[in-house]
């Protein structure tokens, strides 16, 4: 027979757990008030310790910083964890800052998230601790951010997958928080701050979107044209390795050269908008010395395109081979205090070391172009492939060309005046920039083309009429004569076309 137990009341056990509860928290305030912190901080890592030798998990983590700076990781983790947030979510956090289009997601704090990676789990967790309110120093600019709370991630996973989480995982991690980034990226456009030498290490550029609406589909180019320079950017952009390989730093180098309004700034926008890399305008004019051009293409980012427009009037750079050649413009009167009394501050010798020497390696992915109205003024030592890899002519409008901006101003592809205005336009040196604008004087075709035909046709005559007094020595007359021909599909000796020319420079 079996004995009897006594089952105590409900009052008795509520009672019992509240003088436990009761002597728990006395225990817990003594120990708070008499025993020191480093003492019981000491016994719960003995504790979690030998608890974790009875356990199959293991734990990484990740801080938010590594000494002064930023730890990567940390922010690739939170990029990457922003976007397998999974419906069953209850808490995550949402952030649009000012200068950005797309909405961020991230994990809220204190929450968890699980994984799968390559069939096996890992559990995150995002852990943020209150701390005094302290500055912590940037170390590339000496500015100071206010930190009250330390954040960190916790990555657990059984033990066994160690390996692959360090050796795989991690860098996935790493690759696809790039992937997403380039993804919500929004461009950016910088500029030389002008107070950026007034005291301390601060950044010296200064940035806005880039808005602009550029792309190749609008450029009014040959297809061929085109199609080489994106096949020469997507050969570049994907052979990290092959650069590695070879010995030589992971950057290229364009110059963009021809008469004004031919679509030099579209180009480069084009490419930004291609590639979706940021834009750096750099004024060499506004420089003192070599040290500081060296400084700031170190201060550049990766995956960007650094742009020095008429690098020919920038500084003293014209071709020392060649004697009398003019003089550059004067230099403007300098608005940094810091800039006065200076004469050209970079050198040939500077800009050659920044385009080609040992500091053009501190960075990659990086693409230099260059523009200018007059190549032939430029030094040959400027031109040589590792510094200006690839030429490109970028010519008056060519029949090509003006199809294209009817296709896009007036969204005709065929009309009757087309063959009229292609004749005129072979016969002319016209700009994309000057047909454009005739185009945008009218949305209906007909009346569109006729002023366009109106236009070329006065423009023919008046070169005709500078050619005539060049001819008879006209006194007064300030034209010079030019050794290339008139149309847009200029030649060169030997018969073919500047950007048939290019277009095998490109291959």
């Amino acid at each position: 027979m079996l004995p009897k137990i006594q089952i105590p009341s409900t009052k008795t056990v509520i009672s019992t757990a509240a003088s436990i509860a009761a002597t728990t928290m006395l225990i817990r305030s003594v120990a708070r008030d008499f025993i020191p912190h480093e003492f019981r901080h000491f016994f719960l890592l003995k504790l979690r310790g030998l608890l974790s030798t009875f356990s199959n998990e293991l734990t990484v983590v990740i801080d938010e910083f590594d000494g002064l700076n930023l730890n990567e990781l940390f922010k690739a983790a939170e990029v990457y964890l922003g976007t397998i947030i999974p419906p069953s979510t209850k808490r995550f956090r949402a952030t649009k800052p000012a200068k950005e289009h797309k909405i961020n997601v991230s994990m809220e704090r204190n929450e968890e998230l699980t994984d799968t990676f390559n069939g096996f789990q890992l559990k995150w967790r995002m852990v943020c601790k209150q701390i005094q309110s302290k500055y912590i120093t940037d170390p590339d600019d000496y500015n100071s951010t206010l930190k009250t709370e330390l954040r960190y991630f916790e990555l657990s996973f059984h033990k066994k997958h160690k390996n692959k989480v360090i050796d795989e995982y991690l860098p996935y991690i790493l690759e696809k928080s790039k992937e997403t980034q380039k993804e919500i990226k929004t461009l950016k456009l910088f500029t030389l701050k002008r107070d950026r030498m007034s005291g301390g290490r601060r950044k010296p550029w200064q940035s806005v979107n880039l808005d602009h609406p550029a792309t190749f589909d609008k450029l009014a180019m040959d297809s061929e044209i085109k199609t080489a320079i994106i096949d020469d950017l997507e050969r570049f952009v994907r052979r990290k390795e092959f650069y590695r390989r070879v010995g030589k730093a992971w950057k290229r180098g364009y110059l963009l050269f021809g008469p004004p309004g031919t679509g030099k700034s579209s180009l480069i926008a084009a490419m930004a908008n291609y590639l979706h890399f940021d834009v750096y305008d750099l004024e060499l004019t506004d420089l003192r010395t070599n040290s500081e051009l060296r400084s700031l293409l170190i201060s550049t980012a990766n995956r960007s395109i650094l742009v020095v427009e008429d690098i020919d009037c920038s500084v003293e750079l014209q071709d020392r081979l060649k004697q009398g050649a003019p003089p550059p413009p004067p230099r403007p009167m300098a608005m940094n205090p810091y800039q006065m009394n200076q004469g050209y501050g970079v050198t040939l010798s500077g800009l050659l070391n920044f385009i080609d020497g040992l500091w053009s390696s501190c960075g990659d992915e990086r693409i230099i172009v260059f523009t200018t109205n007059h190549k032939d003024r430029l030094d040959p030592a400027l031109l040589r492939p590792g510094r200006m890899d690839v030429h490109i002519h970028m010519s008056y409008c060519t029949p090509c060309g003006f199809k294209m901006l009817a296709s896009i101003y007036l969204g005709i592809t065929e009309h009757p005046l087309f063959w009229e205005v292609e004749q005129l336009i072979e016969m002319t040196k016209v700009t994309p920039a000057e047909v454009g604008e005739q185009l945008m004087k009218n949305e209906e075709p007909d009346i569109a083309l006729e002023g366009l035909i109106e236009f070329l046709e006065e423009k023919k005559k008046s070169e005709e009429i500078k050619a005539n007094e060049v001819e008879l020595g006209a006194p007064g007359s300030k034209v010079m004569p030019e050794p290339e021909k008139k149309g847009g599909s200029e030649k060169e000796e030997g018969g073919e076309s500047k950007e048939i020319e290019i277009l095998r420079e490109i291959k």
